[in-house]
């Protein structure tokens, strides 16, 4: 296995768990009441943005060629850290 699909599998793992972590809020937004069952429906859209904007950008380093994706790694690595503060900082208001 190559540098970037063991890069490209951690990144999808981590995407995983926020799918996981998303349909957990989705249940208890769904079990709230109506006062903030808005407020978290207006996280769960906020996080699931958030890891739509992740998948987006790893889709773009797995297109990548194997000499560009090099280039493209410091890019993704910063936004996938404002894109994981992001949604953490939405998983916390659940709170």
């Amino acid at each position: 296995m190559t540098e970037k699909d063991q890069y490209i599998q951690k990144a999808k793992a981590r995407i995983d768990q926020w799918d996981a972590e998303i349909k957990k809020m989705k249940a208890q937004v769904e079990e709230a009441e109506a006062d903030k069952k808005i407020e978290y429906q207006k996280e769960l859209d906020e996080m699931r943005a958030k890891r739509d904007e992740a998948q987006a950008k790893l889709d773009e380093l797995r297109d990548a060629g194997d000499d560009a994706w090099q280039d493209m790694k410091g890019g993704f690595e910063q936004a996938w850290t404002n894109i994981s503060s992001a949604f953490e900082r939405a998983k916390s208001r659940f709170k």
